[in-house]
């Protein structure tokens, strides 16, 4: 008898999960494994990890909450320390699996990952759906290469042809049975405790449908277009971010809940703008796919290298939150004591690093994939890309004044006191090469 493999991606939930009711419709026994690849850990090239201490938290938490679930029918989640590729293949030729669940994946590499792994073994049937984003690729007006060359066109193109956002679907009534035993969790995984990370934050399906539930409760909704653009505060801007980015919650299930406070309460501009933010998502998804690799490219999808460098010292003050500009300070310690910051934040500090530093943005983009909670392959390159002016946006880039920003977002130095942005300092101590500069 052959057997049947889930790998969980970025796909963790039992709600709303069109992969789950494809391998439930088969009867022989299944095993749900997710992957903790050991290169997370590793430092890069560009001087950060792929998976900081707070997303990794929040992710082991998520994991938990599935294994939990997934118990309530008889069922469980294997969590295995080594890369997809090895654990699929320890399942092909030691459990006799032929048939693999996986979502469609939206990031170069995962895409070559599980490429690789269809190349590999022959006969392994690859069932995929799509779990991450709002649209099926049928429903698109355009073909994956024909993506629109900005998102405003996009936008008009979506708001014109209107194509139809499914409902979501129930959590399954039943799971096939476990084809092997439940496992403890490696010990060679990074420990929590080692961290000792404080966060807001918890990951999981649960806590994702009671922020749902609870965001819609109030009026923030009704508010959102007046508050998103807060340095700080929990209910200024939606948060949705940081459980649609592994699964927990679906981008589906955010519209539903939209569309049903509108239909209680009204809609007006500020629950549009939560449409309009999410179909941002849906763009820079698409994005992802359209252009592969180019998305991690330093002259991104153009033909032409930016005007920048790399000084270590000046990355590093970037980083620490210790850069001539309070609101950035105050945003990278905000960044770097939460694994959260504002989307306001973000351009700022993202303008900061390209235009007043003149530092190659692929760093900052790496950074941010390291401490981010919500970090999403394609919205933080994308959006890296869009400010440095080598993605999608016909401007040169985009430069914020900083000294205006502070004037238009926090006037009274609220932000920058609470989270100590004034510990300035000077820039160049050393050269491009990291060679110390003469007084």
């Amino acid at each position: 008898m052959t057997h049947s493999l889930y790998w969980f991606t970025h796909d963790l939930r039992l709600n709303d999960n069109q992969l789950l009711k494809l391998a439930c419709e088969q009867k022989t026994p299944l095993s749900f494994v997710y992957c903790v690849d050991p290169k997370w850990f590793k430092t890069t090239r560009f001087s950060s990890q792929t998976m900081g201490k707070y997303r990794w938290q929040f992710l082991v938490s998520a994991l938990r909450d599935l294994d939990a679930q997934l118990k309530s029918y008889g069922q469980h989640l294997v969590v295995y320390h080594q890369p997809a590729y090895e654990v699929i293949s320890h399942y092909y030729h030691h459990h006799n699996v032929r048939t693999l669940y996986c979502s469609e994946q939206i990031g170069f590499n995962e895409r070559q990952s599980l490429s690789a792994i269809g190349n590999t073994f022959d006969d392994l049937k690859i069932n995929q759906a799509n779990t991450f984003t709002l649209y099926d690729e049928h429903q698109l007006p355009f073909s994956g290469n024909d993506l629109p060359a900005t998102f405003s066109k996009f936008r008009k193109i979506i708001e014109h042809h209107e194509p139809q956002i499914l409902a979501p679907i129930n959590t399954p009534t039943y799971l096939p049975p476990p084809l092997i035993a439940p496992m403890p969790w490696p010990k060679t995984l990074p420990e929590i405790k080692k961290w000792a990370v404080s966060s807001q934050f918890i990951g999981g399906e649960q806590a994702a449908m009671e922020h749902l539930n609870h965001y819609f409760t109030g009026d923030a909704a009704s508010n959102y277009k007046q508050t998103r653009n807060a340095l700080d505060g929990v209910e200024n801007s939606t948060k949705f971010s940081l459980w649609l980015a592994n699964g927990n919650l679906s981008v589906r299930q955010i519209i539903a809940a939209l569309h049903d406070y509108e239909q209680k309460h009204g809609a007006n501009d500020s629950t549009y703008w939560i449409f309009f933010e999410l179909l941002w998502r849906e763009y820079f998804q698409l994005y992802s796919v359209c252009y592969g690799k180019k998305l991690f490219s330093f002259k991104g999808i153009g033909s032409k290298k930016p005007l920048t460098s790399f000084y270590s010292q000046r990355f590093k003050q970037w980083c620490l939150g210790t850069t001539p500009y309070p609101i950035v300070n105050a945003c990278m310690k905000q960044l770097n004591q939460t694994g959260y910051m504002s989307n306001r934040g973000r351009q700022l500090v993202a303008s900061c690093l390209v235009h007043e530093l003149n530092l190659d943005w692929r760093f900052g983009a790496a950074y941010f994939e390291q401490q981010l909670i919500d970090y999403d392959v394609a919205a933080n390159w994308g959006n890296w890309q869009y400010l440095a002016g080598v993605g999608a946006d016909p401007r040169a880039g985009r430069h914020f004044n900083l000294a205006k920003q502070t004037q238009m977002y926090d006037p009274h130095n609220t932000f920058i006191n609470h989270w100590r942005g004034n510990n300035v300092q000077s820039l160049d101590s050393s050269d491009a090469a990291d060679w110390p500069l003469s007084s």
